[in-house]
């Protein structure tokens, strides 16, 4: 089975059990992957975490059930997973935009997100550089942030993100502190991730010895096998979705927990970047 067939195999298993619990364990053994590993690929496959687009079938099944059965809202809500008709109500309202009683009116507008299935796209006419490597443990020190996990919504909060650490001196603070210009380039961790979030960090290595400024935090990072992705025009916003949607299906590789780096090098205006994932062989 390859790799299209085991991930709609994996689409077949969510909407079978849409009404039922779902396992992302479940889910991940059906694409031959770790469930970190699944996680984190399928935004950059789809640009909707696989919570989101979970959450978004059952709201559109529920909402054809409301409009087409006289089923109470309550047990609508109960089959769909939620536990109190208040928490299904406010899900139902940020996705359709009205409450769930409204959904019976005629004339009503509601949204409808369809089943997903993946499809043979024709793609690798450009090449892709990468190295594997081996490194011992490190630590970062820096400034972070809390991004979305959404792509869509992640690759505009980075931006403003950096923008800020420019603006409130955060930037100037860790390159004083490390002797640099403060127009220097720093590096970027992606940790913690959750599914629904993680934290980005603006940062550098801790030199020996060094005393790291109280408004910073430590990441330590243990000894890792890297996949190292170059982009000599630090157009990483493209790569990281080319890295998961090209690379990894076919590498024989999969992401394992751990942070993620961009790693910038120059100074602004004449720099370079590398994507670092920490991975292992299937």
């Amino acid at each position: 089975m390859d790799w299209l067939d085991r991930m709609n195999n994996a689409m077949d298993y969510i909407e079978a059990n849409l009404a039922d619990t779902i396992s992302y364990d479940d889910i991940a053994q059906r694409t031959c992957c770790s469930t970190y590993h699944f996680q984190r690929m399928f935004p950059f496959i789809t640009g909707v975490s696989l919570s989101e687009y979970i959450r978004r079938r059952r709201l559109t099944l529920a909402a054809f059930e409301l409009q087409t059965t006289d089923a109470k809202v309550i047990d609508i809500a109960m089959k769909y997973g939620y536990d109190s008709p208040e928490a299904f109500a406010r899900a139902f309202k940020n996705l359709h935009g009205i409450m769930p009683i409204s959904a019976r009116d005629k004339g009503v507008s509601l949204k409808a997100y369809p089943r997903m299935s993946f499809h043979i796209s024709i793609k690798g006419d450009i090449e892709m550089n990468y190295r594997i490597e081996q490194k011992g443990s490190f630590e970062m020190f820096g400034v972070h942030g809390l991004i979305n996990s959404n792509m869509q919504t992640a690759f505009a909060e980075v931006p403003q993100f950096r923008k800020q650490c420019d603006e409130d001196g955060s930037v100037d603070l860790i390159n004083e502190s490390l002797g640099r210009f403060g127009n220097n380039v720093l590096h970027a961790a992606l940790y913690d991730h959750n599914g629904e979030s993680f934290k980005y960090m603006i940062g550098y290595h801790v030199p020996k010895g060094f005393e790291i400024p109280e408004r910073c935090t430590k990441l330590s990072v243990p000894a890792l096998t890297w996949a190292i992705f170059p982009e000599p025009q630090c157009d990483l916003q493209q790569l990281w979705e080319r890295i998961y949607s090209e690379w990894f299906p076919t590498s024989g590789y999969e992401q394992i927990e751990g942070p993620q780096f961009e790693m910038y090098y120059g100074m602004p205006g004449h720099w370079s970047g590398e994507i670092w994932i920490p991975v292992k062989k299937k």
